[in-house]
């Protein structure tokens, strides 16, 4: 990767807002968690006596997410271990936690819900959903709760008592599913990623179901989340975190992480790679992708405002076909690709014109089949704009057949 930035454009300072420092203010204070390893001889000499103290209090031999509860399975320490920070190593209180936590998981039939056909098929990929992992091999959980500004949709699915009781349900499952997929394993992938788009949410709506989801994890779901990102998040997001706060332990509010709009694919990178975030947040994934495995990497760099910049991709031989992708976050700028012929007296051939691409467009996705050989530039230019942006792509080159080359 090549690029070129032939302006530098004067900046003047860029004055932060109240709702702007309070975001960054609030950002900054997440960072300063730190996910449990749960290996044992980590732990400090209090924490591990109150460990032993928990064991010993256990009699039932009862399973959580397959793992029996008794017995020196190590993976049981990691299940234990979560109650008992959820709890301040407090052992009556953690005790107490996981003893109501069984009794939930037999009455709500925890243990085979991932198996059950909810019938709400209108929300997979929409609502909430299990998509890739982030760079650490944490599997992400994407909330977007916008499409319930439509009436008719908001009644369809929490209308009366019965049918918040079966959206929770299916709420359940699909946290039970990305809880399916975790280690249980001292020092190996013990949590999940939670990424909550705030656009469009009608928080007075969805009060009710708010609360109740919260209350249901927490209970529930002990430190099964080592990091909470809120995106698009509005300016009356203070109000909004007032209303759940009351809910939330102190420990929990330190792992948010909160980005205002037009940051998304900004903040998604920095946990997460773009080739695993979705489409409509910036990233490469797109619908399907994950069914034939693992996706292609992609190479990450930044636009500087007042900054074009130049991707080329070189020795691309005649007959080849090459295919690419290539994401900015927040767009707003003009976008071209041309291939560039080595023999000299070749014309330059302009694949796509050079074009404005606005804010909410999905990643470029396309294709070319050289006739000879050369190399590939596609143009990024973002002179227009003052702010730096984060960018992804990525490129196939298939060679052509010898049939094809005859």
């Amino acid at each position: 990767m090549e690029t070129t930035s032939p302006l530098s454009a004067h900046q003047t300072p860029y004055k932060k807002g109240f709702v702007a420092s309070l975001m960054e203010a609030a950002s900054f204070r997440s960072s300063s968690f730190e996910e449990d390893t749960y290996i044992v001889s980590n732990l400090k000499p209090s924490e591990a006596k109150a460990l032993q103290d928990l064991k010993s209090k256990l009699t039932d031999p009862k399973s959580m997410w397959g793992v029996p509860l008794l017995g020196n399975d190590e993976r049981a320490d990691v299940i234990l271990l979560k109650f008992l920070r959820a709890r301040d190593f407090k052992v009556p209180d953690a005790l107490s936690m996981l003893q109501k936590c069984l009794t939930w998981r037999a009455d709500f039939g925890a243990d085979a819900i991932v198996e059950e056909d909810l019938g709400f098929k209108e929300l997979e990929g929409v609502v909430a959903y299990m998509h890739s992992y982030d760079r650490e091999g944490h599997p992400v959980c994407y909330n977007a709760y916008g499409v319930f500004k439509d009436k008719e949709m908001y009644e369809r699915i929490f209308g009366d008592d019965e049918k918040l009781k079966k959206f929770l349900r299916w709420r359940v499952q699909v946290l039970e599913r990305g809880i399916n997929v975790l280690h249980f394993k001292p020092g190996g992938v013990n949590s999940i990623i939670q990424v909550t788009d705030l656009k469009d949410m009608p928080k007075r709506e969805l009060r009710v179901a708010s609360n109740q989801i919260l209350s249901l994890f927490q209970d529930n779901y002990p430190e099964m989340v080592a990091r909470k990102v809120f995106i698009n998040v509005p300016w009356y997001f203070s109000m909004l975190y007032s209303m759940f706060s009351p809910f939330l332990t102190q420990r929990t509010k330190s792992k948010f992480v909160i980005s205002r709009e037009g940051n998304v694919a900004e903040t998604l990178y920095k946990f997460i790679k773009p080739e695993n975030v979705p489409v409509q947040y910036g990233g490469l994934s797109r619908p399907g992708d994950l069914d034939n495995g693992s996706p292609k990497p992609a190479s990450e760099f930044t636009v500087k405002g007042g900054e074009k910049v130049n991707l080329e991709i070189d020795g691309i031989e005649a007959g080849a076909t090459i295919t690419w992708d290539l994401v900015v976050g927040g767009w707003e700028l003009d976008y071209s690709a041309e291939f560039v012929p080595s023999a000299s007296g070749s014309y330059t051939i302009a694949i796509e014109k050079q074009r404005r691409i606005g804010a909410a467009e999905e990643p470029i996705h396309n294709s070319f089949t050289t006739k000879e050989g050369g190399k590939m530039v596609l143009s990024i230019d973002n002179t227009g704009s003052r702010r730096k942006k984060v960018a992804a792509y990525r490129y196939f080159v298939r060679k052509p057949s010898v049939c094809e080359a005859i």
